[in-house]
């Protein structure tokens, strides 16, 4: 009872009218400390407050910023994103406020900056801390009187910008020891959002391996349709060192490997399992009976027994019926009773 009263609090909330039908895949999370971030982006995302996202390297703030231009009132304007690091000190001037033609020895003809472009917009300034201290003024003055000048110009622009930034750094660190100006700092520190390391909300970790397949599938001639239960176990002891953004990655490297439809430990490196422990990870909810902990982590290895049964006999229900050892027809009912389709585990034909 407890746990269908949860599952509905979940769909509510993916429900709600304030979210984008769109973004809904985004927003999914049974992580507390989650739900708590986007609710502040439901207070923020309509307002024109600076928002500054902190938190690890490929933790998705990126996306997030994203998601709070989704949901503003300038959602059809531009949304333009800035890699503050990626860019050469001596440009980086002129490739935020754009500069006059002769205004230094390359600047062959005038440039428009990206302050000017993202006019009624939102600008999103990844590795904010990066930036040199003359850009630094130049920002903080954005900020302050929505005004900027190009390099080489005496002329103002005025702009209407929405600014959310955003580092792995300490900006208050660096703004105490004199790197970073502590003005801007308190500028950009009007709306924090510090976001938590995949470590930290690992039980959202299966919707973003479901949410990179289900991509990786529209883009390619395969239809995986899961993940084997072995590889879920190692990934959810595994650090994380390069948060979302590193599974990403490891899960576009196995969907390329492999060749069933169900990604297998075979597909991903052998150091993922040198760690993970020879007992199974299990997520505990001390809330409820031990009763109901126990039926749950029955249906739990039935249905992943389930699926790799169907996986290795892509779907044959026959076949996979005499493996287990049931009739076809207790079979059938023990599908029905998790919701899985012999459809689903059949090879996508060329």
């Amino acid at each position: 009872m407890q746990e269908n009263i949860i599952i509905k609090s979940e769909l509510d909330y993916l429900r709600d009218h304030f979210w984008q039908s769109d973004c809904l895949e985004t927003i999914q999370t049974k992580n507390s400390e989650m739900k708590k971030i986007y609710n502040k982006i439901r207070s923020v995302a309509p307002t024109k407050s600076t928002v500054l996202l902190t938190g690890e390297t490929g933790t998705g703030k990126g996306v997030l910023a994203k998601l709070i231009h989704r949901h503003s009132n300038r959602q059809d304007k531009q949304f333009i994103s800035i890699h503050c690091g990626a860019i050469p000190d001596n440009l980086i001037e002129s490739e935020l406020f754009g500069h006059e033609k002769g205004a230094f020895t390359g600047a062959i003809k005038k440039r428009i900056g990206k302050f000017e472009i993202a006019n009624g917009g939102t600008i999103f300034l990844d590795e904010i801390g990066t930036i040199k201290p003359s850009a630094q003024i130049k920002l903080l003055q954005v900020l302050q009187e929505q005004e900027f000048y190009p390099v080489g110009s005496e002329i103002s622009i005025q702009t209407n910008v929405r600014i959310i930034a955003a580092t792995n750094d300490n900006l208050k660190s660096l703004s105490d020891q004199g790197t970073f100006r502590q003005d801007l700092y308190y500028r950009l520190n009007v709306f924090p959002l510090e976001i938590p390391s995949l470590r930290k909300r690992i039980e959202d970790l299966p919707y973003f391996v479901d949410f990179f397949l289900k991509r990786l599938n529209q883009f390619h001639q395969k239809e995986i349709i899961g993940i084997s239960p072995q590889v879920i176990d190692a990934l959810i002891q595994y650090e994380w060192p390069g948060n979302i953004r590193e599974l990403e990655n490891l899960i576009e490297r196995a969907y390329i490997l492999e060749t069933s439809n169900m990604l297998s430990p075979e597909s991903f490196p052998n150091e993922l399992f040198e760690n993970a422990n020879s007992v199974a990870y299990l997520h505990l909810d001390t809330s409820i009976p031990l009763a109901q902990v126990r039926k749950k982590a029955i249906e739990d290895v039935e249905r992943n027994y389930l699926k790799e049964v169907l996986s290795k006999n892509k779907g044959v229900i026959h076949t996979s019926a005499q493996e287990t050892g049931v009739s076809v027809r207790q079979f059938h009912k023990l599908m029905c009773r998790y919701g899985l389709r012999k459809e689903d585990f059949k090879l996508k034909s060329a």
